[in-house]
C-alpha cells in the first residue's frame, strides 16, 4: 500500500489558500466598487437636484420680478384675440353676408342684359354692382362685382371702364379667373388690337384647361388668327380643339373653320 501524501507536500496545498484569499480579496474589491459606484450616482443625483433646485429658485424669482410684465403680455394677448373675435363675428362675417344678398340680386339682372340696372342698381332694394364694389371693398363679393363689371361694360361698348375693372380683378377662383381673362381678350377684340385679344384668349384657355371653359376660348382664338389672316396658326387652333377637347360642341364645328382657313390660305397662293 503507497504512503499516504503528506498535506505538507501536497501542492494543492498552496493553490487552495492562495484561490481563497485571491476570491476574498476579488470579493472585497468588488464590494467597494459597489459601494463607490452608489456613492458618486447619489452625489450625481444631489448635484442634480441642486441644479433644479437652482433652476425653479432662479424662476421664481424671474416670475416674481416681472409678474407685471407678464400679466400685461397675457391681456394683450387675450385683447387681440377677443378683437380679432369680434371683428370677424360680429362685422366681417355679417358685411359678407350683406354684399352676397346683394350681389345675388346684380346677378339675375346681369343674366336677364339688363347691363345698367345691374351696374348701378334699381333704385329701390339693389344698389347695383358699383356700389357693391366700394361699399364692400375688400371682400370677395366686392371682387366679383367688379368681374360682372366689367363684363357689363364691354356688352355696353364701354371699354375703358371694362378695362379698368377686369383689370383690378384679383380672382384666384379656377373658373371665374379665365373667364375673365377671357373677357379682356373680348375687350381687346372690341377696341381692334386682336393680337393681345389672342394672347388673352389662348391664356384664358391654358389657364381653365377644362372642357367647359378651355374649347371657347381657344375658338376665339382661331377666330381671331383668322381675321388675322394668319391662317396656319387658326388651322394648329382648331385642330388643337378636335385633338383635346373631342366631345366639346366647339370640336364639332372645328373642321368647318380649318376648311375656311384652308380656302382662304389656298386663296392667298
Amino acid at each position: 500500500m503507497p504512503p499516504a501524501r503528506s498535506r505538507k507536500n501536497n501542492p494543492l496545498n498552496f493553490i487552495y489558500p492562495f484561490k481563497t484569499i485571491t476570491f476574498a480579496t476579488q470579493k472585497s474589491n468588488s464590494y467597494f466598487t459597489r459601494m463607490s459606484a452608489k456613492k458618486t450616482t447619489e452625489s450625481r443625483a444631489e448635484k442634480n437636484f441642486e441644479n433644479i433646485g437652482e433652476v425653479l429658485t432662479t424662476s421664481e424669482q424671474f416670475l416674481e420680478k416681472n409678474q407685471r410684465s407678464i400679466l400685461i403680455g397675457l391681456l394683450i394677448v387675450i385683447l387681440a384675440v377677443g378683437a380679432y373675435l369680434a371683428f370677424h363675428y360680429l362685422y366681417k362675417v355679417p358685411r359678407t353676408e350683406k354684399a352676397q344678398t346683394a350681389l345675388f340680386k346684380g346677378e339675375r339682372y346681369f343674366q336677364q342684359g339688363n347691363d345698367s340696372l345691374a351696374l348701378f342698381g334699381n333704385g329701390n332694394d339693389y344698389i347695383g354692382f358699383e356700389s357693391i364694389i366700394s361699399q364692400f371693398k375688400g371682400t370677395k363679393t366686392a371682387d366679383l362685382a367688379r368681374a360682372y363689371a366689367g363684363i357689363s361694360y364691354n356688352r355696353m361698348g364701354n371699354n375703358e371702364k371694362a378695362l379698368e375693372h377686369l383689370d383690378k380683378f384679383k380672382g384666384g377662383d379656377l373658373l371665374v379667373t379665365p373667364a375673365v381673362t377671357g373677357a379682356v381678350g373680348d375687350v381687346y377684340m372690341n377696341m381692334g388690337e386682336t393680337s393681345k385679344a389672342v394672347s388673352q384668349f389662348l391664356k384664358a384657355a391654358k389657364s381653365a384647361n377644362n372642357e367647359l371653359l378651355s374649347p371657347i376660348y381657344y375658338k376665339k382664338a382661331g377666330e381671331a388668327y383668322l381675321s388675322m389672316s394668319e391662317y396656319n396658326k387658326a388651322i394648329e387652333t382648331f385642330q388643337l380643339i378636335k385633338d383635346d377637347w373631342l366631345n366639346s360642341p366647339e370640336a364639332q364645328e372645328a373642321d368647318k373653320y380649318i376648311k375656311q382657313a384652308e380656302l382662304l390660305k389656298g386663296g392667298g397662293n
